[in-house]
């Protein structure tokens, strides 16, 4: 992941979206649902929206349940989110996903206005916040939500993964 300074700037006031002193215990609801998607052989990514402290919609990858390649938690939250809060600019709220998004999901956070993305563990191979494509900062994108890299929730989410794909392959090799 790229170490350099981000300029993204939130439509909303800054003092209305998600703190980093909040980061934890928004993370751990992502975990939770990148957990539920693992258990149904779903990578397990997971994501949730956040406005005024509240969590307003999770999500957890459906790709494998739905047979959606699009059903990628963040897009399936900022979908719920939109459908609760009864519009679709999530200029006031934040996304937290356990991975960094990849440019779908990055574009996706872009069209709904999201004030803030915090992701948990850089994608080396996706990720379209900074590892491989920096979209958030794109002088053309028509929106630059804040984002933010929680680091604490790393180690964690890189098990999770780890032992998801581990399974997958045991799993496989067995058929």
């Amino acid at each position: 992941m790229k170490d350099r300074p981000h300029s993204g700037a939130p439509f909303a006031d800054p003092t209305s979206i998600a703190r980093p002193s909040d980061d934890e215990r928004f993370m751990r609801q992502a975990l939770e649902e990148g957990r539920l998607a693992g258990d149904h052989g779903d990578v397990p990514i997971g994501a949730a929206i956040v406005r005024d402290g509240t969590v307003v919609a999770r999500a957890g990858n459906r790709r494998e349940v739905d047979a959606d390649p699009t059903a990628h938690a963040e897009v399936l939250a900022i979908r719920e989110a939109a459908r609760v809060l009864g519009r679709w600019r999530l200029s006031d709220s934040a996304l937290y996903v356990t991975v960094e998004p990849c440019a779908m999901c990055t574009g996706a956070a872009v069209l709904a206005r999201v004030a803030l993305v915090v992701f948990g563990a850089p994608d080396e191979k996706a990720g379209a916040v900074r590892s491989v494509a920096e979209l958030l900062d794109a002088t053309w994108m028509n929106h630059h939500p804040r984002w933010r890299y929680y680091a604490p929730a790393r180690e964690e989410v890189e098990r999770l993964l780890s032992e998801f794909f581990s399974t997958q392959r045991k799993n496989r090799s067995a058929d």
